[in-house]
């Protein structure tokens, strides 16, 4: 494979802006050319649901100092839309030029999800997926206002904890019968009902949203479909999102089923020197013998990373395992690896009540993933069980030593 001699990356956010650092870092020395759409040079979401909503940072952490682009000569260009790519020319459609390329990587990030119901396009309703989101939702959550969240994920609760300490009063609203069900299942999804719940949350679970209420052209509530009415100042949905592949799609790239952008292990599109990363990427994992499509920080950045070696001919599959954490309260969590809670065998290490515990996953007696909150010295040994799929006797993940379960 012939070194190529322009790189256009599409998408401005962590995965995008990885890819163009690595680049560097590798030692390419040809054109790089990073476009997106937003107006804010490329930051990392994590701090839009923590550290600025909670009132600690106005900012976000930025991927690249402000002076990073000029000094690495990576082309940035801000506010622009990718309209169309043509394979069959190597070009690429962007605001309104045609623009060559050697290599294309496709990093266009997901979009939030909306709800089909009566109501639905009122204007303050908010989402929280970019920079002014946060700054904007941030600035409304204050003493006494009445906050409603329609969706217990991890952006869900992160935001209603940080609601609860400007001391607004939240509603929690889910279809599903727990927080975080999907990810926790049952035992672990209760405890943090139950640490919302003590921290004054309300919740509404196992009832969708029916209607979105309003007077004089804004949202002032919703109806649930058993008929409550929930009143509120400031409503958030928050019900996960989808990627965004109409990009993809339209250059006539294989899509997977569940969704996304089907890769292979190389990260590699089903078009030659065509590759996408992040949110988009439904990646066959070599270790895991599946495709999956992961949302979380790490894996946008570790992708972003990872493809760039492959860019310049290396061809390495990405064997990380998916890793993301969430503060919430008191409780800080990290979890490593793909599980399925309601199918695998659930071992807990510690103390549930107290919320400091391990949580494990077992399949056939494998690790599939790990869980830690509130304790931090078994990081590396959990990482090491996870990705090797250790086989380890329940027992043993409850009382031993964990570092020498590895050998």
């Amino acid at each position: 494979m012939a070194e190529p001699r322009r790189i256009v990356i599409v998408g401005t956010g962590l995965a995008g802006a990885s890819a163009a650092g690595a680049l560097r870092e590798q030692g390419f020395e040809g054109d790089v050319l990073l476009i997106g759409e937003q107006r804010h040079r490329p930051y990392e979401l994590p701090a839009l649901s923590k550290g600025i909503m909670l009132g600690d940072t106005d900012d976000p952490d930025w991927v690249h100092d402000e002076s990073f682009y000029a000094e690495k000569n990576v082309e940035l260009r801000l506010r622009t839309k990718a309209t169309a790519v043509h394979v069959g020319d190597r070009t690429i459609d962007v605001g309104g030029a045609t623009e060559p390329w050697d290599r294309l990587v496709l990093a266009t990030g997901s979009t939030p999800r909306r709800l089909r119901v009566p109501g639905a396009d009122y204007p303050n309703i908010r989402r929280l997926r970019r920079l002014d989101d946060a700054r904007d939702l941030r600035a409304e959550l204050t003493e006494g206002k009445r906050v409603v969240i329609i969706g217990a994920g991890w952006i869900g609760c992160e935001v209603a904890a940080a609601a609860r300490k400007h001391g607004a009063a939240v509603t929690v609203i889910d279809p599903l019968p727990l927080p975080l069900h999907r990810v926790l299942g049952d035992t672990v999804g209760a405890v943090f009902r139950k640490m919302h719940e003590t921290e004054g949350v309300t919740f509404h679970l196992g009832v969708g949203v029916a209607e979105y209420t309003g007077a004089d052209g804004i949202a002032t509530g919703v109806r649930l479909e058993d008929g409550t009415e929930v009143p509120g100042d400031v409503l958030l949905l928050a019900v996960g999102a989808r990627p965004r592949t109409e990009l993809a799609h339209e250059a006539g790239l294989a899509l997977s089923e569940g969704a996304g952008v089907d890769v292979d292990a190389t990260l590699r599109t089903s078009a030659p020197d065509v590759y996408a990363v992040g949110d988009i990427a439904a990646h066959f994992h070599p270790r895991l013998g599946q495709r999956i499509r992961v949302e979380h920080w790490a894996n946008a950045k570790d992708q972003g990373a990872h493809v760039a070696k492959n860019l310049l001919g290396a061809g390495e599959p990405y064997t990380a395992s998916p890793y993301f954490f969430s503060d919430q309260y008191d409780l800080g969590m990290e979890f490593r690896g793909l599980a399925d809670p309601f199918a695998d065998e659930l071992v807990v290490r510690g103390d549930l009540e107290g919320r400091e515990f391990i949580a494990f996953w077992l399949r056939d007696g494998a690790v599939q993933a790990a869980m830690n909150v509130n304790m931090w010295d078994d990081g590396d040994a959990l990482q090491a069980l996870v990705d090797a799929r250790a086989r380890v006797e329940p027992a043993k993940l409850v009382d031993a030593d964990l570092a020498s379960l590895m050998g």
